[in-house]
């Protein structure tokens, strides 16, 4: 189980972080649905997506900051689904949002299964 849920985090890590450069690279404008948020807070969702990606392989070097990785996991859940609540709420009619609530969803499981089940 801690084999798989170290693969997981790794995976989220790349996940998360091509996603910040995503964010950084493009506009919030690039996405029809998130064309009301402003700028600054789509660059600081980058910025705090590199941190939780760092935070998913930091207990690699150090295990005593195992503890950040629930919590950035947390995060990522809870941007995740404001992402999801702001594209159906915006009126759009497309299916992206069911990507987001997927990410969501592993992402809760990585923050269950580190609190709970197999923490490091």
């Amino acid at each position: 189980m801690n084999v798989f849920l170290w693969i997981l985090q790794v995976l989220l890590a790349i996940h998360t972080l091509m996603g910040a450069v995503w964010k950084f690279s493009n506009s919030e404008q690039t996405v029809p649905s998130l064309k009301a948020l402003p700028h600054g807070m789509w660059l600081t969702m980058g910025a705090l997506e590199i941190l939780c990606a760092v935070c998913f392989v930091l207990p690699a070097i150090n295990k005593k900051m195992g503890f950040l990785v629930p919590i950035a996991a947390l995060f990522i859940v809870a941007e995740m689904l404001f992402l999801c609540g702001f594209h159906i709420f915006s009126g759009e009619v497309n299916s992206q949002w069911i990507y987001w609530v997927v990410v969501a969803i592993i992402c809760g499981f990585l923050a269950y299964s580190r609190f709970v089940l197999k923490p490091i």
